[in-house]
């Protein structure tokens, strides 16, 4: 199989990140999301709880100032390294998928990229949202709003083009029609389809 990288980028209660685990799973590749903090943080000798805090997450503004190309600001720096991470699995012919961090910003331009995004429907975004953790509608509500607001500004301060459009993926679904295993489904025959044009 020629060198495959599938970046997932996903709104929160889309299941985005559950169908990327099976797609990983099912066609036998590394997969990488937030446990990427756990090598950066034993590369760098930093306790990985540091790095959560910032993971993912919009620069603080106020905090942070930045001089020429460098910046004071952990988030900016944190990505930064994750973003170092990610090429350097590129570049060593891995194949690969990857959760969010810009991964699609990142690697553009490699010919083994293959970008995709998950939306889903509110109402269903919500009630998987309520069923995961347990909690309440209105709590459901305002987690999924707080963490895509985050996601959003995470990735228009490091991408050229608007988190979601579209235009900018390789191809963008809706889990809520057709399900979580069907739209895994989907998603891995165009991957198959892809790939097999690859070689």
């Amino acid at each position: 199989m020629p060198q495959t990288i599938i970046s997932v980028s996903r709104e929160f209660g889309s299941a985005g990140h559950v169908i990327a685990e099976r797609i990983a799973k099912d066609h036998g590749l590394n997969f990488y999301d937030r446990h990427i903090l756990d090598e950066i943080a034993t590369e760098n000798n930093i306790k990985v709880e540091v790095l959560e805090k910032y993971d993912e997450k919009p620069r603080n503004a106020f905090l942070s100032r930045r001089v020429g190309a460098f910046s004071n600001s952990m988030e900016e720096i944190l990505a930064e390294m994750q973003f170092d991470y990610i090429r350097k699995k590129a570049e060593s012919g891995e194949s690969f998928v990857i959760v969010g961090r810009c991964a699609e910003t990142v690697l553009t331009g490699h010919s083994g990229l293959i970008s995709i995004f998950i939306v889903g429907d509110e109402l269903a975004k919500i009630k998987r949202i309520m069923e995961v953790y347990k909690i309440s509608e209105s709590d459901a509500i305002a987690k999924i709003r707080r963490h895509d607001k985050k996601r959003k500004q995470y990735h228009n301060r490091h991408s050229s083009f608007r988190w979601g459009d579209s235009r900018y993926y390789d191809m963008c679904i809706n889990s809520s029609r057709l399900g979580l295993e069907h739209t895994g489904a989907a998603l891995e025959y165009y991957i198959t389809e892809r790939i097999s044009q690859m070689q």
